[in-house]
């Protein structure tokens, strides 16, 4: 017994010696599960503009910025496209807060207002002329429509935020609202026009923005309410004999699932048919599609052409070609 003891204690001076076990992190899994509940407790950290965040050199993101689109920006007129009025307002009162007086905490800055400017008039311009060259019979209310689409700030904010634009602005907001987005998008706009000119200008729009244009259809951007009356104002100014709609097919009359197809003729030739669940809907529709092949914007049509456009086939053949 007094051996037994002796063993117990010169164990227990001595410690129990357990090797550790290769590859197994016991406090790896705990230490997770507090990070995972702190996180839902605390919620999402406050965002940071990139330009604050470590590892990052402003003028060489703006050096590759301008490589990255292939264009030949003005590094100046570039970083200026970049600065709103509201960092300039915001960085002042920080110095100020810090003991500088006026003249010191006042940044040699130039805000982005005029480039934006300038960059906004451009486009609206550049845009109705090629949209109008590329759709000759389109009337002024489509055309506007279209050209109000490409400049939307839905459409714009899109682009700079596919461009990384988001990221170089320089803004008291974080995140940026999309007025300061597409404003700064603009003014990107205007720093090219006026490092370039106006024709490396014209190639960049045609390569960001006429191509949300594809898979659009005319009236997805142009709401017409009244189709018909739109068709039959049309085919009056081109002295052409107004449409009578007839209804070729129809299935299912009397289900809850009706379809019907109603045709409009012109001088006793189809011009144009459509679907819809009503024989009303169904004669809107083919007012929309008699539209479409009247204004050049059918699903058929040819891809775009950055070539000058021009227009061989009267209209009257175009209204009447199937």
């Amino acid at each position: 017994m007094s051996l037994l003891l002796l063993g117990l204690r010169s164990v227990a001076a001595a410690g129990l010696r357990c090797p550790p076990v290769r590859g197994k992190k016991r406090w790896l899994w705990p230490y997770l599960r507090y990070l995972e509940k702190k996180a839902a407790l605390e919620g999402p950290p406050p965002p940071v503009p990139r330009s604050q965040k470590p590892n990052f050199d402003y003028h060489a993101e703006i050096v590759a910025f301008s490589k990255r689109l292939n264009e030949t920006f003005s590094v100046q007129l570039l970083k200026t496209a970049f600065v709103n009025q509201s960092y300039l307002v915001e960085e002042e009162s920080r110095r100020r807060a810090l003991g500088l007086d006026h003249e010191t905490a006042a940044l040699n800055l130039e805000d982005n207002q005029k480039l934006a400017e300038e960059g906004s008039d451009f486009t609206q311009s550049y845009l109705t002329r090629t949209l109008q060259q590329a759709f000759p019979n389109l009337p002024e209310a489509g055309l506007k429509a279209l050209v109000d689409y490409l400049t939307s700030q839905q459409v714009i904010c899109h682009v700079a935020q596919n461009l990384s634009v988001e990221d170089l602005t320089l803004s008291a907001e974080c995140p940026l609202s999309p007025d300061t987005l597409q404003k700064t998008f603009l003014a990107v706009i205007g720093a090219l026009l006026e490092s370039s000119g106006p024709e490396k200008t014209e190639h960049f729009l045609q390569d960001f923005l006429i191509p949300q244009m594809i898979g659009k259809d005319l009236f997805d951007v142009w709401f017409v309410t009244d189709p018909m009356s739109l068709l039959v104002e049309q085919l009056s100014q081109r002295n052409i004999p107004l449409p009578e709609p007839r209804i070729t097919r129809q299935s299912g009359a009397t289900t809850v699932l009706p379809v019907y197809f109603v045709g409009l003729y012109c001088d006793k030739k189809l011009i144009a048919e459509g679907p819809g669940e009503t024989v009303i809907a169904a004669e809107e529709e083919a007012a929309r599609v008699a539209l479409r092949k009247m204004f050049g914007f059918a699903e058929n049509r040819r891809p775009w052409d950055y070539s000058p456009y021009r227009q061989d086939n009267s209209d009257k053949k175009a209204i009447h070609t199937s």
